[in-house]
């Protein structure tokens, strides 16, 4: 078996991006704070790239969930690994996701975080997969819409490889 990546978004396009989407929340945020909860792993660079271009007042905590394990396919079976470290009642929270696939796990996600009392809650995607969507999740701020492939780089990974990337690939595995 071979894998292959081909480029399906470089370096300067999701620098590009990610500066418009800063660009957007710090608006949206003008005069207030933002909790930032990054959802890591592949979460980690976007989140780190997207703080660094948000001009309000920013905090992050991280959140562990899981739903594929070593596979390009979602189980289904949704694990969170590592819970919050503060709380964020009263807080207006955005959620950091590298890539919306089917939109279960971000659903439960979503759910149990509303269930703590954050003044708002938004979500931020780096991709968006909406022919894989299952469970209806509104996304607020979207980087890219990407085809149903399985992308790698940036953070995201096969089996824990390829997150050091600098692009976001499409993995082939021959």
């Amino acid at each position: 078996m071979s894998e292959q990546i081909r480029v399906l978004l470089s370096e300067e396009e999701l620098d590009r991006k990610i500066a418009e989407l800063g660009e957007r929340i710090s608006k949206d945020y003008e005069g207030e704070s933002v909790h930032l909860i990054c959802i890591l792993k592949g979460s980690i660079f976007f989140t780190c790239e997207l703080a660094k271009r948000i001009t309000v007042p920013v905090t992050i905590d991280f959140m562990c969930v899981s739903s594929y394990g070593a596979s390009t396919v979602s189980s289904g079976k949704i694990t969170i690994k590592k819970d919050l470290e503060e709380s964020i009642e009263g807080r207006n929270v955005i959620v950091i996701e590298d890539i919306i696939d089917t939109g279960r796990t971000l659903r439960y996600l979503l759910d149990d975080l509303s269930a703590r009392g954050p003044k708002s809650l938004k979500l931020c995607a780096m991709l968006d997969k909406p022919d894989r969507r299952i469970t209806d999740v509104a996304v607020d701020y979207t980087g890219f819409e990407i085809p149903d492939e399985f992308v790698v780089g940036y953070g995201l990974d096969y089996d824990q490889r390829y997150r050091n990337l600098p692009y976001i690939g499409i993995l082939d595995l021959g």
